[in-house]
């Protein structure tokens, strides 16, 4: 069947527009890489707009030797790998329990969760909640208040629920309990929906801000987020932890940019890993039937 010129013009505004969309986000990322890439007299001269100009790497050179880059990195690191594993392991423990039918009140608790959704106790009494648990100034007071993405939740008890109770009955039968279910079985068969919130709950730590700055106070832990951002807010960040001889040469441009590079390229590099199991994933939880 023929698409009509109705159709046909609404594919091509569609395309227009993505296309559009798509380069605003990807020529702001190119001018940052050649900025990164480039020489300082051409980034101070005003001459770098998509490709590196004089071709240097003396950003990255003078990011990593002379800022804490990868004391950050790591800091960053630990958070993300650390909080995503808890996240992970609260998330499927709050889901199982609540796909299962037999599950008394599970309709209850359900909704009481749900209701955090919509109301909150606000940053004030969070901050004094964390204040009394002796977590300021700790990682646990950015991994506590987060723990449970209430939406990820209910994605993975959607995902959870779509199984066939079938398969259930049947390791029952061969004595399997309930926490042999879910190892054994319940997870293998949900891997696109674990990867899917995994990399929900890494992305979001990986570019934790707001909570670094409320409760952390050492600026030894802050995280990459943090520590680029002051970079780019104030450029004596830069000159307090830069060699001056090596600053003579470079820019602060250079390095800002270098610094966004290495924030972003591990969020990127993880993304084809799991683009497999991303889309099945979100559809997976999505659709109940």
């Amino acid at each position: 069947m023929r698409d009509s010129r109705g159709e046909k013009l609404f594919y091509i505004f569609n395309y227009v527009l993505l296309a559009l969309i798509s380069l605003s986000c990807i020529l702001p990322l190119l001018n940052v890489v050649a900025l990164s890439l480039s020489g300082a007299d051409a980034v101070v001269s005003g001459r770098v707009t998509l490709w590196p100009v004089d071709f240097s790497f003396s950003s990255f050179k003078s990011l990593f030797t002379g800022t804490p880059i990868m004391r950050s990195f790591w800091n960053s690191l630990q958070i993300t790998l650390i909080g995503t594993g808890l996240s992970m392991l609260v998330t499927i423990m709050a889901a199982y329990p609540l796909s299962r039918r037999q599950f008394y009140s599970r309709r209850f608790f359900t909704m009481a969760m749900v209701f955090t959704m919509i109301f909150n106790g606000g940053l004030i009494p969070t901050y004094l909640v964390v204040q009394n648990l002796g977590l300021v100034n700790s990682y646990g007071a950015l991994w506590l208040p987060g723990l449970v993405s209430t939406y990820n939740m209910l994605l993975m008890r959607s995902a959870f629920e779509q199984l066939p109770g079938e398969v259930d009955e049947a390791a029952k039968i061969d004595g399997c309990g309930e926490v042999g279910i879910l190892m054994r079985i319940v997870l293998p068969l949900s891997k696109p929906m674990l990867a899917t919130l995994a990399l929900f709950y890494g992305v979001g730590y990986w570019n934790s801000f707001m909570s670094v700055m409320i409760y952390i106070n050492d600026t030894a832990k802050y995280n990459m987020t943090v520590l680029v951002q002051n970079m780019i807010k104030s450029t004596s960040v830069i000159q307090d932890f830069a060699d001056p001889t090596m600053m003579a040469s470079m820019t602060p441009e250079g390095i800002r940019s270098a610094a966004v590079i290495v924030m972003i390229v591990p969020i990127l590099a993880v993304y084809p890993l799991l683009q497999k199991y991303f889309v099945k994933g979100v559809m997976l939880g999505s659709i109940k039937g």
